[in-house]
């Protein structure tokens, strides 16, 4: 026997569908007014957004023109103290040439043991302030011709602390890595040096670089206590020692930096020649 579904009265189904269509409605009235809502955060964030935007190019052109006065500053800062530079070595024997070469090897040596191009380019550029300190050392010492005597080379080892002095102080990366590279470029690998016998890695690389370098300019450079030196003869004194260099003077890893890339040294050296007549070299 087949069942039917129960019949539902005419005015009930009429109440349950008006019911349906006022919530219905409602739901409507909430969707539309959630819509409103939503419309209107969007548009608020949009205008945010823009704001954001503004502040941010306001911000990039700021950084910029504060990046651009930084710079400034520093090339202020370290064209002062590369004229104090170029004073100091009317003191000494050391030429223009050498502080040019010096930057050179620097960062040829600097590029050859990974250092970025921008890390070697800051030992380039803070190389050549190395004996800013030799300006507050007395004419009278720097300028003597015959050999110095035991408290006149206390009071020249002393430069590398005059430089500091001069170099300190100043925000700029540039010349905080000047002052120590000028602080530390006469101590040695093995705590010989001066002024403070750090030996290893409280030496910093700058320092450590510059040492290195500048020993070998020294070696290929007249001096009135010594005649130039070969290239080749250089490399023996730097690898194997003599009198006065050995190798425990060097951090290791330079020195064997300077083994495969010494050729380049020399290059730089027959390159950047100071004007006049040449001197004999010994090999």
């Amino acid at each position: 026997m087949k069942l039917s579904p129960p019949s539902v009265p005419d005015h009930d189904l009429n109440k349950q569908l008006r019911a349906a269509k006022s919530q219905l409605a409602i739901y409507a009235k909430d969707l539309k007014e959630l819509l409103v809502r939503e419309k209107k955060k969007a548009k608020k964030l949009e205008a945010v957004n823009k704001q954001m935007q503004a502040y941010a190019q306001d911000l990039k052109a700021a950084y910029h023109a504060e990046r651009q006065k930084t710079m400034e500053l520093e090339k202020a800062y370290a064209d002062t103290v590369v004229r104090l530079t170029l004073a100091s070595r009317y003191k000494d024997e050391e030429t223009g040439t050498h502080i040019q070469r010096l930057s050179h090897y620097a960062k040829t040596l600097g590029l050859s043991i990974g250092l970025s191009e921008d890390e070697a380019q800051l030992i380039f550029d803070a190389a050549p302030m190395h004996d800013v300190g030799k300006v507050s050392i007395p004419d009278m010492i720097m300028q003597k011709r015959g050999p110095l005597d035991e408290q006149e080379w206390d009071i020249v080892k002393q430069h590398p602390v005059f430089g500091a002095n001069l170099l300190t102080g100043s925000p700029s990366q540039l010349l905080e890595t000047a002052r120590e590279i000028a602080l530390t470029h006469h101590e040695r690998w093995d705590g010989t040096g001066y002024p403070q016998g750090l030996q290893k890695t409280e030496i910093p690389l700058g320092g450590r670089m510059v040492m290195l370098v500048d020993t070998y300019d020294a070696l290929r450079s007249q001096r009135p206590y010594k005649p130039a030196f070969s290239h080749a003869k250089v490399c023996d004194i730097m690898l194997h020692g003599d009198h006065r260099t050995r190798p425990s003077h060097f951090d290791p890893q330079l020195l064997d930096a300077f083994r495969e890339i010494h050729e380049q040294f020399d290059i730089i050296f027959s390159e950047i020649v100071e004007e006049g007549p040449s001197t004999s070299v010994v090999d």
